[in-house]
């Protein structure tokens, strides 16, 4: 069996990381069986690499190998392509036609872009996996095919298969073996290698002298997100080889190819924002605002029967956090928000969906400020607990360590 270095200089594979490598090793293992395999992986990172190996390594290396990219081809005609068509099975057949599994009987067909397939010719794909079976359009006569299938994609299957766009059973016969390939952004180790690559490939090509990058300038490229992958990376230094009349790449004028769209962030596309994204926003603010509200509404709750009851321990349940955030959160400087205090008609808390917080008819007796209130509860935790700051935090709801924090900010 050949090593993996030979068999990536033999197919012009550049890259030594270990997920690269692995996909590779899975290809050569499979290739002396007849498993069907789904290469999967983003657009632009060489899924086609996979299916060549497997099938010059495989007893089918002296049968036809086809490559067929099922996205590219109208869905009126895919069926004949696959399959073939009989004279007259359409307007324009004007004679019988072998279809691809019908030529490639004996070898490979290589499926790029599988997810595309229209539903009704993947129940015909089906049909080949499981009986190696196939009907050509027009015609009645069943047909025999030993093919061995290697499908690809860069679409997520199992969200294809869920919104129904692609045939869950077909999916499973299809990824019997499945070999994800890498994105280059996760082989940062690789991206000089294959620059270099390119850059000398491109020199031979236009008979010039190879470009190459400074040390900043590789920094910039193997930090760059590469949403096009190798693709992009080889349209990059070809444009840099032909256009640039210096060899040597700065990082200044290497930035000067790079997409200037920032990375990894969301884009505004056409500069401006609709109606529907100032929508959007509106109702997130309001959102916040009306929370702001019933937080401000609890908080009143909280205070109230703090400065009756004199114990935060009966604070109803749902309103601890409210307590913990302030302790934690706020320090005096930022405690600059005022909540309005109000009194109740009941001497005890009463939960009651129809009461009106915000009514006018509540009672003012006190506006007293977050640094105020935070003030007051520590001071009569503390002489609940006779000075005591472990028993003190645990009423409080906080850890004696923020609770030390609070007593030397207020000097208690």
């Amino acid at each position: 069996m050949e090593s993996l270095q030979t068999i990536k200089q033999r197919f012009g594979i550049i890259g030594n990381d270990i997920h690269l490598n692995r996909a590779i090793e899975k290809a050569v293992r499979v290739a002396t069986t007849d498993i069907s395999v789904l290469v999967t992986g983003e657009s632009g990172v060489g899924k086609e690499n996979i299916p060549k190996i497997i099938h010059q390594l495989s007893h089918r290396k002296h049968n036809k190998y086809i490559a067929v990219n099922c996205g590219a081809i109208p869905e009126g005609t895919i069926d004949s392509e696959l399959f073939g068509h009989e004279k007259g099975a359409f307007t324009g057949a004007t004679g019988a036609r072998s279809g691809y599994f019908e030529v490639a009987d004996g070898g490979t067909i290589f499926l790029d872009e599988v997810g595309e397939l229209p539903l009704t010719t993947q129940v015909r794909l089906l049909r080949v996996l499981e009986n190696g079976e196939f009907i050509k359009v027009g015609s009645s006569t069943v047909q025999k095919t030993n093919v061995r299938i290697v499908a690809a994609t860069n679409l997520n299957m199992h969200e294809a298969v869920k919104k129904g766009k692609f045939r869950e059973d077909l999916y499973y016969r299809l990824s019997t073996i499945e070999i994800h390939l890498p994105p280059l952004r996760e082989r940062k180790d690789d991206i000089h290698l294959l620059f270099r690559k390119f850059a000398a490939d491109f020199a031979q090509k236009y008979k010039m002298p190879s470009i190459r990058l400074t040390d900043e300038a590789v920094f910039i490229l193997e930090n760059f997100n590469f949403p096009g992958n190798i693709r992009q990376l080889r349209n990059i230094a070809e444009q840099i080889s032909v256009v640039e009349e210096n060899r040597t790449i700065s990082a200044e004028k290497l930035q000067l190819y790079l997409p200037k769209t920032p990375q990894n962030l969301p884009m505004i596309v056409g500069g401006f924002k609709s109606e529907s994204d100032f929508s959007n926003e509106r109702e997130i603010m309001y959102k916040i605002l009306f929370d702001m509200k019933n937080d401000i509404n609890d908080l009143k709750k909280v205070t109230y029967d703090m400065l009756h009851n004199g114990n935060t321990a009966k604070v109803h349940e749902e309103n601890k956090h409210i307590i913990q955030k302030i302790l934690k959160d706020k320090s005096p400087s930022e405690s600059n928000t005022t909540v309005e205090v109000v009194e109740y008609q009941d001497n005890s808390y009463q939960e009651d969906e129809d009461y009106n917080y915000d009514d006018e008819s509540s009672v003012e007796i006190e506006t007293a400020s977050l640094h105020d209130i935070e003030l007051e509860m520590i001071k009569k935790s503390l002489e609940r607990h006779q000075g005591k700051r472990k028993l003190a935090a645990k009423e409080l709801g906080i850890s004696e360590r923020t609770l030390y924090r609070k007593i030397k900010q207020y000097n208690l």
